[in-house]
C-alpha cells in the first residue's frame, strides 16, 4: 500500500511498488519504510504534497544519491543490512555481533 496521499494507479504508486519490490528482492527488512520515504522525498522535491522540509527540497535526488553509494569501493559501498544479509547468505559465523567494517572484512575473505 503506497504512503497516504499517493493515488491508487498513479507514478508514485508504480514507483513505491517497484522500489519496494526491489528491496524486498535483496532481502531488505525495512523495504516498506524505505520505500515510503524514498517516494515522499520525490513528492516534496516535486512539489506534489502539500508540506516539505528544507533538506527534501534541496537535497539530491534519491536515485542519483543511491546510485552514489552503490559504486563506491570505500566502506560506504554498502549498507551495514546489506553486509549483514550477505554475511547470512555465505554462512559468516558470528555476524550479529560485527559492526559495518568487520561485516565488509568477513564477507571479502569468504568470497575468495
Amino acid at each position: 500500500m503506497p504512503p497516504r496521499g499517493v493515488k491508487k494507479g498513479s507514478k508514485r504508486a508504480r514507483q513505491y511498488e517497484h522500489i519496494k519490490e526491489s528491496l524486498e528482492e535483496r532481502g531488505v527488512k525495512r523495504a516498506e519504510e524505505i520505500a515510503a520515504r524514498t517516494v515522499n522525498k520525490e513528492r516534496a522535491r516535486h512539489g506534489e504534497s502539500e508540506t516539505s522540509s528544507r533538506l527534501s527540497r534541496t537535497d539530491i535526488s534519491s536515485g542519483h544519491r543511491g546510485g552514489r553509494r552503490a559504486h563506491r569501493s570505500s566502506p560506504r559501498g554498502r549498507t551495514k543490512d546489506q553486509l549483514y544479509e550477505e554475511a547470512k547468505r555465505l554462512g559468516v559465523s558470528g555476524r550479529s555481533k560485527m559492526n559495518k567494517a568487520q561485516l565488509l572484512r568477513a564477507v571479502s575473505r569468504k568470497r575468495g
